[in-house]
């Protein structure tokens, strides 16, 4: 009868886990979407691309595609980090499930605090009622669900500021043309139709794609 029960809560155990850890693959890709540059690369590059006024090139695959790369780039130090420190450790079974989860969140928690202004750990702590940290080392000890949300917020604020130089060159060439269309009585002729070929010969003559790369990988800390 005991090695009954024994093998029935040893089912449930594994089925708990089995059912845990099917819920984490599931939510997998938007955590690491979430918790890497992944979004800073998105935002930008749809900001470029409303900005050239061209609403489908590139593709939402391409630009994904993009962003995806790029956040392999640049998140590898930390994936390399997590898989020597816990990965590895855990298929060695040296280590147990939960030991594995604290020490995969400590690279990704310093990179994400490297990344987030203290505003925004402070609103986040405040929302919370979490005391706030002083210093960096106390910064670590917070929990996730207080640094993922300031991380991501600090990200969308940056990606908008980026988004905003963007729009300037392109807005100034739209404002010329409208204007010179205005002044030669040319009103029916659609202002867009002048001005993205310009636009295109700008972002070509200076480099546009490897400008914009170079300056977002070394805008990570």
């Amino acid at each position: 009868m005991t090695d009954a029960l024994i093998n029935v809560n040893g089912n449930n155990v594994q089925a708990l886990q089995v059912l845990f850890l099917t819920t984490l693959i599931t939510l997998l890709p938007s955590l690491l979407v979430m918790m890497t540059s992944f979004t800073r690369y998105i935002v930008t590059f749809s900001f470029l691309r409303t900005a050239m006024g061209m609403q489908q090139t590139p593709p939402n695959v391409v630009l994904i595609g993009m962003a995806l790369f790029l956040t392999l780039f640049t998140m590898s130090p930390v994936f390399t980090q997590i898989k020597a420190d816990a990965y590895d450790p855990y298929v060695a079974e040296e280590i147990t499930q939960e030991e594995f989860i604290q020490k995969a969140e400590v690279p990704l928690k310093d990179f994400m605090l490297r990344q987030t202004e203290t505003s925004s750990i402070n609103l986040f702590c405040d929302l919370g009622k979490v005391t706030r940290p002083v210093d960096g080392d106390a910064a670590m000890g917070l929990a996730m669900h207080i640094v993922v949300p300031a991380f991501m917020t600090s990200e969308l604020k940056r990606a908008f500021e980026i988004g905003f130089l963007l729009y300037i060159p392109f807005m100034l060439i739209d404002i010329v043309v409208a204007s010179t269309l205005m002044s030669m009585g040319m009103i029916m002729l659609p202002p867009a139709m002048i001005s993205t070929p310009f636009k295109l010969l700008l972002f070509i003559l200076l480099n546009g794609w490897n400008l914009l790369f170079s300056t977002m990988v070394q805008g990570f800390r």
